[in-house]
């Protein structure tokens, strides 16, 4: 076999063998299942146990599920079976096991993943290192990571508008140019880590995805003098001290100081957009002293440059931060642990840290020719803690259809809104409240079920306004029939609903 070959075969027996999250899942079962994303492996392996029993053989999909996800050594003759047209040679030859006498060890995991975007439903197979379940030690500082909580975060905020070229930045396994590759002519992934482009490209390979170039660097440094439609970034972003015996893993942690690789990211991005180009990225950012962190973003952002949309979606302590990426990478509590904490809090006592904001960042080049005009730009940072709405396919198709309305209420005046027949988004509902026996409700609440799954408290004439908003009287007109129902001057009643319906607008309540 030459190597052109054993990808193919690779692909062919993981298929025949339904290693795929739903066979995997018809193995061990729902609890099973929920305990593997929780880090625990003995239920799976009870239940890969008693099947092998039961059916006096071991499935291929158990097989590779031992190897490849548990990090347990198989027999070779169980992994040839599993994997028939590969072989354990060929699986050798890949750099996925090693030879151990008469047994195979994993050597990377190798795991299957479904998603749902707007595009529709789609699987792949994902190869990375092992993690800390499979090592049972703490992660090495070249660790590739495989597809975490992060990641899945990301590919579901993007949007999937149709481009010509996109950017990966810290592509890692390569999950998020793949994902990008569904929308992008054209994906260039980038990553500093020479094992990580390995991975991604077999990874891509794996997935017969073709529209990837992967590169060599830090940043932009690769794609110097280049734009792109889309640049989507996970980057390390997490914020570690820069002190001896720390570790400093390359696939969280950039190298810089605090939040400096972030903003680096941002004030980048400008130079590598083309007109309309849109960036997204996960990040953290520090509160120092009594400064709001939002403040410090405001200056990342060159001014008139890029339109920006932030949101936050949590804020840590040092210490609950500190806990988390200790944790993260393997360490477990003892003298170590312990250790590393002091070093962590030293940090942000030493740099006036108070605490740890996380959260999404959207940047946009304007195009002054049909997203700007003569309108303001979009300058948005909001703290949106709670929990979303429901988005099967991901959030990135909601922040598509926000930025295209905000462009068309901002490039709209008044006189054009009024004449504007707008409709109820479907996922919205209204509640009322009401005290016993009265008529009339003490609290009105308008509810979105999908995007951030927003809630908004109504008045009686926005309640009117939205209740009647059914794609056939204009805004105008409805505003008029609510003065007059409401005995209010219709003038000030216009001028009072008009900001809201834009904000709702925007929000996707209305359409």
């Amino acid at each position: 076999m030459t190597p052109a070959t054993l990808v193919p075969r690779l692909r062919t027996d993981l298929a025949a063998a339904h290693f795929s999250v739903p066979g995997l899942t018809g193995l061990w079962g729902m609890e099973a299942d929920a305990a593997l994303r929780r880090n625990q492996r003995v239920p799976a392996q009870r239940a890969l146990a008693t099947l092998a029993v039961k059916l006096a053989r071991n499935e291929p999909a158990a097989t590779l599920a031992r190897l490849f996800l548990f990090g347990d050594a198989v027999p070779r003759a169980d992994l040839d079976a599993a994997l028939p047209t590969l072989g354990a040679a060929g699986a050798e030859r890949l750099g996925l096991v090693a030879a151990v006498d008469a047994l195979v060890r994993p050597l990377v995991d190798l795991r299957p993943y479904s998603f749902i975007d707007a595009h529709g439903a789609g699987s792949w197979w994902i190869v990375s290192d092992l993690g800390e379940l499979a090592l049972g030690h703490p992660l090495g500082e070249t660790h590739v990571l495989g597809i975490g909580g992060a990641s899945r975060t990301l590919s579901g905020l993007m949007m999937p508008r149709a481009v010509e070229r996109a950017l990966d930045i810290g592509t890692g396994c390569g999950i998020q140019a793949m994902h990008a590759s569904r929308h992008a002519e054209h994906v260039v992934a980038t990553d500093i880590s020479v094992r990580a482009l390995e991975l991604a490209a077999l990874n891509a390979e794996l997935n017969q995805i073709d529209n990837i170039e992967f590169r060599f660097g830090s940043l932009f440094e690769p794609v110097a003098g280049e734009r792109f439609d889309h640049i989507i970034s996970n980057p390390p972003f997490v914020i570690t001290p820069r002190a001896e015996g720390v570790p400093s893993y390359e696939y969280r942690d950039g190298g810089m100081v605090g939040d400096a690789l972030v903003e680096a990211v941002v004030r980048g991005a400008a130079n590598h957009l083309t007109p309309g180009g849109v960036v997204q990225l996960l990040g953290n950012w520090e509160y120092h002293g009594e400064t709001d962190a939002f403040e410090r973003l405001e200056r990342w952002l060159t001014p008139g440059a890029l339109d920006a949309w932030i949101i936050e979606r949590e804020v840590q302590a040092p210490g609950e931060y500190a806990e988390t990426w200790i944790r993260d990478g393997g360490t477990r509590p003892g003298p170590d642990f312990d250790r590393l904490y002091n070093a962590w809090l030293n940090d942000f006592e030493a740099r006036g840290v108070g605490r740890v904001g996380f959260g999404y960042l959207l940047l946009r080049l304007p195009d002054a020719a049909s997203t700007r005009g003569t309108a303001p730009g979009l300058r948005r940072l909001e703290r949106l803690p709670d929990a979303l709405g429901h988005n099967p396919a991901g959030l990135g198709a909601h922040l598509a259809e926000c930025l295209a309305a905000h462009d068309w209420q901002a490039a709209t005046d008044d006189a054009r809104l009024l004449r504007t027949k707008l409709t109820v988004a479907s996922d919205v509902t209204e509640e009322r409240h009401y005290w016993p026996g009265q008529q009339d409700p003490t609290l009105m609440t308008l509810h979105q079920g999908g995007g951030f799954g927003r809630s908004l408290p109504l008045d009686t004439a926005l309640a009117g306004l939205v209740g009647a908003c059914d794609g056939e009287l204009a805004v105008g007109a409805i505003i008029g029939a609510l003065a007059q129902l409401l005995d209010a001057d219709e003038p000030a009643l216009t001028a009072e609903l008009l900001p809201k319906v834009r904000a709702l607008f925007v929000d996707g309540f209305l359409k």
